[in-house]
């Protein structure tokens, strides 16, 4: 049995989209930390460059590649739309370099490396 998406206009993508509360690529710092809780995983990520973050949990986990080094490529809302300045938001889906799309996030505890032992 196939379900139905819910597919939005672009014009409505765009709107919501500057009402998006999340953490984007600017606000974290070499080391800073993310655990993010989707519908079906935990994921932790910790920026180690630009794009690269060191990604642990979830899907990488189950399949033995955890801790992996791969670039966060955005947020998307399902579809093909993506959101590249934002790392995580909850309600969208966490898109990943090697094509992994994440369940829609619940959460997201942003810890600052500052804070980090």
């Amino acid at each position: 049995m196939r379900t139905k998406h819910r597919t939005l206009p672009l014009s409505q993508l765009v709107q919501q989209a500057d009402r998006l509360n999340g953490i984007s690529r600017r606000e974290l710092n070499p080391g800073d930390c993310l655990v993010i809780k989707t519908r079906n995983s935990t994921y932790l990520l910790q920026k180690v460059g630009e794009e690269i973050f060191e990604v642990s949990g979830g899907w990488f986990e189950r399949n033995g590649l955890s801790p992996i080094r791969l670039a966060v490529r955005g947020c998307t809302w399902g579809g093909s739309a993506i959101k590249m300045d934002l790392v995580a938001a909850c309600g969208l889906h966490l898109e990943f370099g090697n094509n992994l799309i994440t369940s829609p996030i619940q959460r997201i505890i942003h810890f600052p490396v500052a804070t980090l032992n």
